[in-house]
């Protein structure tokens, strides 16, 4: 059971992610073309919202691993630390620092305070949502090949 819901859990986290990375932003600042600051708002409720959900979905899918890598250690089948363990732990990281160190930065810079420009921090921003949306993509791929 706790395998088929890390399985279920990193598909719909990986779904998440590339939904809004796909879909939600680029389609905000679509459909609200002659007003960027208005799309910027509307995506910044976006991420903070995915920032949230993501904090969720690793913490649960650690314990779940946690729990499984466990069970597997007492039967002899493997180790206590797995990839699919430090899969979550390095999607968290990305999540703390790409959003959570990050966005007050950005905010700063938005408004000209900032020590550093908003592009490098946007920029930085997107590399770890890439990073973290590929390690959830390997954790649920790796989840869904077990048996």
């Amino acid at each position: 059971m706790l395998q088929r819901t890390e399985t279920v859990l990193a598909g719909l986290w990986a779904g998440l992610l590339l939904g809004i990375a796909a879909i939600a932003a680029p389609s905000a600042f679509a459909a609200l073309d002659g007003a960027r600051e208005q799309a910027g708002q509307v995506v910044r409720v976006i991420f903070a919202a995915e920032a949230r959900a993501s904090l969720v979905f690793a913490i649960v899918l650690f314990v779940i691993e946690r729990r499984l890598a466990e069970q597997r250690a007492q039967s002899g089948q493997g180790s206590r630390i797995s990839a699919e363990l430090l899969l979550p732990l390095g999607a968290l990281f990305c999540v703390v620092l790409g959003y959570f160190a990050l966005q007050p930065l950005m905010e700063e810079a938005r408004t000209g305070a900032g020590k550093y420009s908003f592009g490098a921090l946007h920029a930085t921003s997107t590399v770890f949502y890439g990073i973290k949306t590929l390690l959830v993509l390997v954790l649920a791929w790796r989840a869904s090949g077990k048996r």
